[in-house]
C-alpha cells in the first residue's frame, strides 16, 4: 500500500522464495498444518476432514485450546516425537509440537460468501502465503465477511499461510475467482461500494461509508493494484500517513484499511478489554 504522498513503488520481494511451498509431502487435496492455533481452530471447524494428528505429548495444550473453541476431537491422535515432526514439516516449521494432516477446506461460491455480514477485501495478484495468512487473521478480527483472490495469482491453502492466519482460515473463508473484474462486478451488483486502497485518490475514511457495505481491493507490493483491476473499483482512497515511509506491507495496509472501516461501526461506549501488565 503506497503513501497517498507518493508514486514511487515499494521494494519488490525477491524471487525464489520457498514461502510458497508447503511442508510434509501432503497428498493432492490435503494439507498439513502446525502449531497450537492452526490446529486447534482446525479442529473447531466442522467443516475439516482429519486424516491424521500427531502430537509430541499426550496432554497437548491443543486438546485445551480446541475444547476452548468449542471442538468435539473426531480423530485419534498419535504421538510422535518432536524429531518426527521436524522431519516431517521440515527445520523452519515452528510446530509447537503439534501437527494434523487435513483435507483441503471446499470452495465457497461469492454468492455464499456475501451471505456473511461484513466488508470484503479482494486481493489483486498478491502472492505470498504469510502476506495473505496475516490479512486472514486481521479480516477475522475485524468482521470481515471473506477474501477474495484471482485463482491463478494466489497461493494454495497451505501450512505456512494457516500458521500465518493464526486460525483464521478456518473462519474467513478464501473465494477464488477466474477474473478480478468480473468478481468486483459481482460484488458491485451485490450491494458492496469497491474501495480501491492504493496511492492516487482521496483519503479512506471509514466514517463516509456509513450505510454503505465496502469491498476494498489491495493489489500486490510493488505493482501495486492493476489498471483494470482500478478501474474497476468505484472510487480510489489512499490510508492517512503522515511519517515518512512511502508504503506500508499489504498485510498493515489490510489491517489499518479494515480498522478505519469499523469506526463506523464502534460503539461511542467501546471500552477496550482490560489486559495484564507485563511482568
Amino acid at each position: 500500500m503506497r503513501n497517498p504522498r507518493s508514486a514511487r513503488p515499494a521494494r519488490r520481494p525477491r524471487s525464489g522464495s520457498s514461502a510458497g511451498r508447503d511442508a510434509g509431502g501432503a497428498p493432492v487435496g490435503s494439507v498439513w498444518l502446525f502449531g497450537t492455533h492452526a490446529v486447534a481452530a482446525a479442529l473447531a471447524n466442522p467443516a475439516r476432514v482429519f486424516q491424521r494428528l500427531l502430537v509430541t505429548e499426550a496432554e497437548h495444550p491443543v486438546f485445551a485450546a480446541a475444547q476452548e473453541a468449542g471442538a468435539n476431537l473426531r480423530i485419534e491422535p498419535e504421538q510422535a516425537p518432536r524429531a518426527k515432526l521436524d522431519d516431517l514439516l521440515g527445520p523452519e516449521a515452528v510446530h509447537q509440537g503439534v501437527a494434523a494432516l487435513v483435507k483441503q477446506l471446499p470452495n465457497l461460491s461469492l454468492e455464499e460468501a456475501l451471505e456473511r455480514p461484513g466488508p470484503v477485501l479482494v486481493l489483486d495478484q498478491v502472492t505470498d502465503p504469510r502476506n495473505i495468512g496475516a490479512i486472514l487473521r486481521s479480516a477475522a478480527a475485524f468482521g470481515a465477511a471473506c477474501l477474495v483472490v484471482q485463482d491463478r495469482n494466489a497461493p494454495e491453502e497451505t501450512a505456512v499461510l494457516a500458521k500465518a492466519a493464526s486460525g483464521a482460515l478456518e473462519t474467513v473463508p478464501m473465494v477464488r475467482e477466474v477474473n478480478l473484474s468480473r468478481a468486483i462486478e459481482a460484488l458491485q451488483k451485490g450491494g458492496c461500494w469497491t474501495v480501491g486502497l492504493d496511492a492516487g485518490g482521496g483519503l479512506l475514511n471509514g466514517p463516509s461509508f456509513e450505510g454503505r457495505r465496502v469491498a476494498l481491493v489491495l493489489g500486490a507490493e510493488g505493482k501495486g493494484l492493476r489498471r483494470l483491476t482500478r478501474e474497476s473499483c468505484d472510487e480510489v482512497a489512499g490510508l492517512y500517513m503522515p511519517g515518512d515511509m512511502e508504503s506500508l506491507n499489504v498485510s498493515v495496509a489490510a489491517a489499518v484499511g479494515l480498522y478505519e472501516l469499523a469506526r463506523v461501526r464502534m460503539p461511542s461506549t467501546y471500552q477496550p478489554a482490560a489486559t495484564k501488565k507485563p511482568t
